[in-house]
């Protein structure tokens, strides 16, 4: 918790915002390209 806290006090707020919903969505994204990858498989059948 002290690490966010220094990482506020010396980034800067939006900076911190910004790499917690990046890290977020990332999982997510890495489903949607692998459902995406897969859709021309799926048309096949």
């Amino acid at each position: 918790m002290e690490q966010m806290v220094t990482l506020i006090s010396e980034l800067g707020f939006p900076i911190v915002v910004t790499f917690f919903l990046l890290n977020r969505i990332e999982a997510k994204l890495d489903v949607v390209v692998s459902s995406i990858q897969g859709l021309p498989d799926r048309l096949k059948e």
